[in-house]
C-alpha cells in the first residue's frame, strides 16, 4: 500500500527539478511512496532528462501550460496514498521532512492539511509559508506597510501571522502551495482546486474549502524545506503580479463579499498593493523620469535668467508657471518613446539621442504655433545644459552608486563545501566559467582531521562546525554545496545557522554540470572560444571606446605626462602609477588600449580587444603565470564590454595603485 503520493507540478525548471528528486530519493527511505511529476508544456528537456535519470518518477505531460490548480487536479485523480503532498519543483527537503510530517498527521487526527516551516535560499523564514485569509482588517494593515512596521503585534501582524513563534507549531487559515500535505479524505470530501484560479491563491481557497468542511489547517514547525520562488515564472511570460492580484480579487468575491462595504475594502486595498508592487518593479524608471523632469524644469528656468539681450524680458505672465513644465513633460514623453527608460540599466547613449530628438521636435513645433516662440536661443541654452546634466547624473549612478549597471565584473569570492575529486572538479569548472567570476578561497570538509590539507593550491579552510566564522573572516560572497557525502539536514543547518548573512547559497547538480540559487540556474559547462561576436566586436562599442581612449589620453599627454616623464627620468623609479601615465602614448598611437586584455588581442580567432595598460588582469587577485585564468579574464571583459566595464576597472586600477586595494 503506497503511504505518501508526491506531486509535482513542472515548467521549465529543469535542474531545480533534479535537485528536488535527488533530496526526495533520500528523504522517502522505508516509506511506501508514489512520485508524479506533472508537466506542464516545458521546453527545456526536463520529460527527457528526468525520465532518464529517475525512471521510477510518473510523468502526466501536457502540452500547455494549463495552470498550477488545474495540474495538481490531474496527478490528485490518480494519486493511491493516504497522503498526498503538493510540493514546487524548486525546493529541497530534507531526510526527515516526510517521515516527520506523516508523524504529525498520525498524531493529530484533527489535522487535514499541514505545512512545514519553509525558508528563503539566506535562511530566512518565506512569510507565505503560514497565512491568514486576507479579510478587510488584513488586507488593509498588509497594504498599508503596517504588518512590516509592527511585525510583532497581534493586531498588525496577523497577514503572515508575523507575531507568532516560527519554531512552534499551530493552527493557521492557510499554508503555502509550494509544501501542502493532506490526507487523501480531504481531497475526498471537497474536490480538488478550483481552475479558475490559473496560478496563485488556489493554495488559499482550497485552505478555506477545507475548512468549511471541518478540517483544520497546520504549520508544522519540527522540519522545513527550502524554496527558490518564483524560478517557474522567471522562465515564462507571464505578468505573475497581474496574475497574484488577480487571484486575490477572485477570492474576495468568492468567499468574503459578504457586503458591499467588505468587497470595496478589499478590492481597493488590492488594487493599492498591485499599484505599489508597480512602483517597486520600475523603480529606476521612474526615479529617472522624475529626475529629468525636475532638471530640465530647472534649466529652463535657469535658461530664461541667463539670457539677458536688450529686448527679452523674460517669459509673459500668461503662460508662467506652464512654460516651466509643459516642455520638461515633452521632453519626458520623448524619451519614454526613445526607450532610454529602463527597468534594469540608464543608457547614457539612448538618452543623448532621445534629447536630441527633442530639441529638433520642440525647435520646430515654435514654426507651427508661433505664440510660444518665445525665443529659440532659450530653447538652444535649455538643451546646452541638458546635454551636460542628464548624462553626468546618470555617470555619477553608474560608477558611484553601482546603479543602472548590469554586468559585475567583481570576483565572487566562493567557498566550496566538500573535498576530494568531487570539489576539485567543480573547482576548476568554476576557475574556467566565463559567465561569472569566481575567486575559489578554499574548501570546507564535514570534518576536522582534513583541515589544512589541501590541493591545487586550495586549503581546507574549517569544517561544518566553524563554517560561519570563515564566511565572515574570509568575506565570502557565495557558499557552494557540492560533497555527496553531505546530507541535506547538514545543509540546511549551514543555511539556517548563516541566516541574515550577505553570502548566497548554491547546490551544485549530481554531474557538476550546473548550479541552483535563488537568482538562477548557472551553467558550468560554457565553451568560452566559440567563434561568436562578444560585446567588444560590436562597431558602436568599439567606436566608442577608441573615442574614450583618444580624449583620455590626450588629456593625460598634455597635463600630466610631462611631470611624469622628467619625475622618472630624474628618479629612475617606476611605479605601476608611472607606468601607466608613459602608457599614453601607445594609447593615442591606438597600439594600446586604457583597458583592455594583458597580452593577446586575439584568443583562437575571437576577438578580445586591443592590449590594455591595465584590465581585469590588474585589478582581480590572479597569478600572472595561470594562462588559463588570465585568459578567461580576457573573455569575459570581450563578453560583457561596455563603456561602464571600463570605468569600473580604471577607478579600481586607481584604488589599487594609491591604495593597495581593488575596491
Amino acid at each position: 500500500m503506497i503511504e505518501l503520493s508526491i506531486i509535482i507540478v513542472n515548467y521549465n525548471v529543469k535542474e531545480f527539478l533534479l535537485n528536488l528528486l535527488e533530496s526526495i530519493k533520500k528523504a522517502v527511505l522505508n516509506i511506501p511512496a508514489e512520485i508524479i511529476v506533472v508537466d506542464n508544456a516545458s521546453d527545456d528537456g526536463s520529460v527527457e532528462t528526468v525520465k532518464e535519470k529517475f525512471p521510477d518518477v510518473n510523468f502526466i505531460i501536457n502540452n500547455k501550460n494549463i495552470g498550477f490548480g488545474a495540474a495538481n487536479n490531474l496527478a490528485l485523480s490518480k494519486a493511491k496514498g493516504k497522503y498526498f503532498l503538493l510540493i514546487n519543483p524548486d525546493t529541497i527537503v530534507k531526510e526527515d521532512t516526510f517521515h516527520k510530517m506523516i508523524d504529525f498527521f498520525e498524531k493529530n487526527h484533527d489535522a487535514g492539511i499541514a505545512g512545514c516551516k519553509v525558508l528563503n535560499p539566506d535562511g530566512t523564514l518565506q512569510l507565505a509559508c503560514r497565512r491568514s485569509f486576507p479579510g478587510p482588517w488584513t488586507s488593509f494593515t498588509k497594504v498599508m506597510g503596517l504588518s512590516r512596521v509592527f511585525p510583532k503585534s497581534r493586531l498588525f501582524g496577523r497577514y503572515n501571522l508575523t507575531y507568532l513563534d516560527e519554531n512552534q507549531t499551530y493552527e493557521v487559515d492557510a499554508v503555502s502551495g509550494a509544501f501542502m500535505m493532506m490526507r487523501k479524505e480531504v481531497y475526498e470530501k471537497i474536490g480538488g482546486f478550483d481552475t479558475q484560479f490559473f496560478m496563485y491563491g488556489e493554495d488559499l481557497d482550497f485552505c478555506y474549502r477545507a475548512q468549511s468542511a471541518a478540517y483544520k489547517v497546520y504549520y508544522v514547525h519540527t522540519t522545513e524545506i527550502i524554496h527558490y520562488k518564483g524560478e517557474s515564472t522567471k522562465r515564462s511570460r507571464i505578468d505573475e503580479t497581474k496574475i497574484f492580484y488577480d487571484a486575490m480579487h477572485m477570492f474576495v468575491r468568492k468567499h468574503l463579499s459578504s457586503s458591499f462595504l467588505v468587497e470595496s475594502i478589499l478590492q481597493t486595498a488590492i488594487i493599492f498593493r498591485k499599484f505599489l508592487s508597480f512602483l517597486n518593479i520600475n523603480k529606476l524608471p521612474i526615479v529617472s523620469m522624475i529626475l529629468d523632469f525636475v532638471l530640465f524644469t530647472i534649466s529652463i528656468y535657469v535658461s530664461e535668467k541667463i539670457y539677458k539681450p536688450g529686448h527679452w524680458g523674460g517669459f509673459p505672465h500668461y503662460v508662467i508657471p506652464w512654460i516651466y513644465f509643459l516642455p520638461s513633460f515633452f521632453q519626458i514623453i520623448v524619451s519614454g518613446l526613445s526607450g532610454s527608460y529602463n527597468k534594469n540599466s540608464l543608457s547614457v547613449l539612448r538618452n543623448m539621442l532621445s534629447l536630441f530628438y527633442g530639441l529638433i521636435i520642440l525647435s520646430a513645433l515654435t514654426f507651427f504655433f508661433k505664440q510660444f516662440a518665445f525665443s529659440r536661443a532659450v530653447i538652444l541654452i535649455i538643451y546646452g545644459i541638458v546635454f551636460l546634466i542628464f548624462p553626468l547624473w546618470r555617470i555619477i549612478f553608474k560608477v558611484i552608486f553601482k546603479t543602472g549597471l548590469i554586468s559585475d565584473s567583481r570576483k565572487a569570492r566562493t567557498l566550496i563545501v566538500g573535498i576530494g575529486e568531487n570539489a576539485r572538479q567543480l573547482a576548476q569548472k568554476l576557475k574556467s566559467n566565463v559567465s561569472r567570476l569566481y575567486q575559489i578561497i578554499g574548501f570546507i570538509s564535514l570534518t576536522r582531521k582534513e583541515i589544512d590539507t589541501g590541493t591545487d593550491n586550495l586549503k581546507i579552510l574549517g569544517s561544518l562546525e566553524n563554517i560561519k566564522k570563515i564566511i565572515l573572516e574570509e568575506k565570502i560572497d557565495i557558499v557552494i554545496f557540492s560533497s555527496r557525502r553531505l546530507t541535506f539536514h547538514q545543509m540546511f543547518a549551514v543555511v539556517s545557522e548563516c541566516q541574515g548573512l550577505t553570502v548566497e547559497f548554491l547546490v551544485a547538480g549530481k554531474e557538476l554540470d550546473y548550479l541552483v540559487g535563488k537568482s538562477s540556474v548557472l551553467m558550468l559547462d560554457d565553451i568560452p572560444l566559440l567563434k561568436v561576436e562578444y560585446n567588444i566586436s560590436f562597431f558602436l562599442h568599439r567606436f566608442i571606446k577608441s573615442v574614450f581612449d583618444f580624449v583620455v589620453s590626450l588629456f593625460i599627454l598634455l597635463l600630466i605626462y610631462p611631470f611624469i616623464y622628467l619625475f622618472s627620468l630624474i628618479t629612475k623609479r617606476h611605479s605601476g602609477l608611472t607606468n601607466f601615465i608613459l602608457g599614453m602614448p601607445s594609447v593615442i598611437s591606438r597600439r594600446k588600449s586604457l583597458v583592455g586584455p594583458r597580452d593577446n588581442s586575439w584568443y583562437d580567432g575571437l576577438y578580445v580587444g586591443r592590449q590594455g595598460l591595465t584590465g581585469l588582469w590588474f585589478t582581480e587577485s590572479v597569478d600572472k603565470s595561470d594562462t588559463e585564468e588570465l585568459k578567461k579574464l580576457d573573455i569575459f571583459y570581450a563578453k560583457n564590454y561596455n563603456i561602464w566595464l571600463d570605468f569600473e576597472i580604471l577607478g579600481r586600477t586607481i584604488s589599487k595603485m594609491f591604495f593597495g586595494r581593488r575596491d
